[in-house]
């Protein structure tokens, strides 16, 4: 795989950083090939504990009331993870993976191993309130628009155009492209997360 590893240290820690991308059979592939070299004493993964919930039990949804969803104010919630989650699953099946396989091998590996798992990202809910709370209300309609355009998009993504959004120049255009459209978005969805997770990984055990 060409994806490079990041390898800093911080303090007294070596800290690898695996760049993946969910729907992709290489990287999860890369994550456990990675994991098994470097036999880590802690794994972090890109999940709160509403996610690896999800993971854990992806039927959740189904299987709670839809009076409790609307008491616990997580209609809009549970709506943008359901388009988002069926897009990306969309996408998986195209290549043949499952969407947060990668995820999954890193938690599965922390099990296996008596690594430390830390769930490193904020939580979701958090995330999702600061930006609609950021938004006016054209903003709002526009970037539903986006979402659910690209919930009926049939584009077909290989593994290579996977692999050329996971390098850096790609990646940056990708978020310009975002930050010149939504700059609170960008901010609070890519900024205000990466400080959240960079946090969370130099202070992991």
């Amino acid at each position: 795989m060409n994806v490079k590893l990041i390898k800093l240290n911080y303090q007294d820690k070596n800290i690898t950083l695996i760049p993946t991308a969910h729907v992709s059979k290489e990287s999860a592939t890369f994550v456990e090939e990675t994991i098994n070299e470097l036999k880590p004493d802690t794994i972090c993964v890109e999940l709160d504990q509403d996610r690896y919930n999800s993971i854990n039990n992806p039927d959740r949804y189904r299987n709670t009331s839809i009076v409790q969803i609307i008491k616990d104010g997580k209609v809009g919630l549970m709506l943008v993870n359901l388009i988002l989650a069926n897009y990306q699953k969309r996408m998986a099946q195209q290549l043949g993976s499952k969407s947060g396989q990668e995820m999954i091998i890193g938690i599965n590996k922390a099990k296996e191993t008596g690594a430390n798992l830390v769930l490193a990202d904020r939580s979701v809910s958090v995330t999702f309130k600061r930006i609609w709370a950021s938004l006016t209300f054209f903003d709002k309609i526009k970037l539903l628009s986006i979402i659910l355009s690209s919930f009926f998009d049939d584009e077909n993504l290989s593994e290579e155009d996977l692999k050329n959004l996971q390098q850096s120049d790609a990646l940056n255009a990708a978020l310009a492209e975002v930050n010149k459209n939504f700059p609170k978005v960008a901010n609070i969805l890519i900024n205000e997360r990466d400080k959240y997770l960079a946090y969370k990984i130099k202070n992991a055990p």
